[in-house]
């Protein structure tokens, strides 16, 4: 695996839609119940049932969105180093569809969101200058639908919360993929046991992080962590490889300001 750093593709103009979504991450990310807590101390049972209960009433369910229909109020067992409780859920009254669109900018932790960040910080901007910036936030919704539907559709009856902006940023690599082949991306790659900077082709770090999702959604690779929506992932990047291929021809001149 590789982790990107820096991509040598400069931009005509300032990626505002990259960088409000990049903030409005962080800000949504603030708000759940136990980023106050993290680093102080252990999480209590408390806290962690009010994370629980904060996902259930704002992100994206499977179940939910295959039956469009928010979940019964319901009891998780909730265990942790502090001890374990029964955690009750109430009526939520949401709307599965919305659910989607608010589960994009929720995340798990500190790791999680700083990933994700990374990754459109690098690429979002060159998809959104080639795109156009309303068109870019319209590509950016839509890959995150399509990740978010089509993992509940490959797991309708999973009733675990689905959180993370991975579905929609999938979406911006595989358009990068399409549009920048051949650009230049500095990638920190392991070598032993030491990492070193590289600059690869687009087309080796994107073509390489599709191919390990896939393997990982079709069960063929082992997953580093558990509760990771690869098949998510590979709806996203395939739904933004078929964007881009559609509306590159249609983009003009690459060096013509996008409206």
């Amino acid at each position: 695996m590789v982790i990107p750093i820096h991509d040598d593709n400069p931009t005509r103009r300032t990626a505002i839609v990259t960088y409000v979504l990049i903030a409005l991450n962080f800000v949504a990310f603030f708000t759940e119940p136990v980023v106050s807590h993290i680093g102080v101390g252990r999480e209590t049972v408390a806290q962690v049932c009010d994370q629980q209960r904060y996902f259930d009433h704002n992100a994206a369910i499977p179940y939910e969105l295959t039956h469009n229909k928010p979940l019964p109020p319901h009891v998780y067992r909730i265990e942790s180093p502090a001890g374990e409780s029964d955690c009750v859920v109430t009526e939520t009254g949401k709307k599965p569809y919305l659910s989607v669109l608010f589960s994009m900018f929720l995340h798990g932790g500190w790791l999680h969101i700083l990933g994700n960040m990374l990754f459109l910080w690098i690429f979002g901007n060159n998809v959104e200058d080639r795109f156009g910036r309303l068109r870019f936030l319209l590509f950016n919704l839509l890959c995150g639908y399509v990740a978010a539907y089509g993992f509940a559709y490959g797991n309708a009856d999973s009733t675990t919360t689905l959180v993370g902006a991975s579905g929609a940023i999938a979406g911006v690599l595989g358009a990068y993929l399409v549009m920048f082949p051949r650009a230049r991306v500095t990638s920190i790659v392991p070598l032993a046991i030491i990492w070193i900077p590289l600059k690869l082709p687009a087309w080796v770090v994107l073509g390489g992080w599709f191919l390990l999702q896939w393997l990982y959604s079709s069960g063929s690779g082992v997953a580093s962590g558990a509760g990771v929506a690869y098949l998510a992932h590979v709806f996203g990047f395939v739904t933004g490889v078929v964007v881009a291929l559609v509306a590159k021809p249609l983009l003009g001149d690459p060096q013509r300001s996008p409206v």
